[in-house]
């Protein structure tokens, strides 16, 4: 059996202006750029927010297929807890350019938000990203928030 030690070690890596992500437009213009490793597939996102809701950081929670990527509440909420977070937003992409919510992406976010509960960290909202010219609504995002579904 092999037995690991977790170690958490926290490093200075520059200090700047946490950004602004209260409205789901702010949300798009700090995450717009986390997408383009990897344009084609589904890539999941954590937002960790402190106690004024500013981002403490990001972290890529999944990589999926062009249709689709496997999401539990137990790698989201890993990076929170380590990060300190009092809240998240979750985030992704929908490489079709679509952002209309799945079924399946109704049903995880009711997930994460009820696992959130269990360890006190609140789903402050669930943006998916996609383009505006796929978009009926020419938005080019949904923001589960804004539906009342967070």
């Amino acid at each position: 059996m092999r037995i690991y030690l977790i170690d958490v070690k926290y490093s200075f890596v520059r200090e700047e202006a946490a950004p602004d992500v209260n409205t789901p437009e702010r949300v798009v213009e700090y995450m717009r750029d986390a997408f383009g490793e990897h344009p084609e597939q589904e890539q999941v996102w954590l937002i960790s927010l402190d106690r004024k809701n500013r981002p403490k950081g990001r972290t890529l929670v999944t990589l999926g297929t062009v249709s689709g990527s496997m999401v539990h509440p137990r790698e989201v909420f890993r990076p929170a807890i380590v990060a300190g977070a009092s809240s998240i937003i979750l985030c992704h992409n929908h490489p079709s350019g679509d952002p209309a919510p799945s079924t399946a992406d109704i049903q995880i976010t009711r997930i994460i938000r009820e696992a959130g509960k269990a360890v006190d960290i609140e789903l402050a909202d669930h943006v998916i990203i996609g383009e505006a010219t796929a978009d009926p609504g020419r938005r080019g995002f949904y923001s589960f928030r804004e539906a009342g579904l967070c």
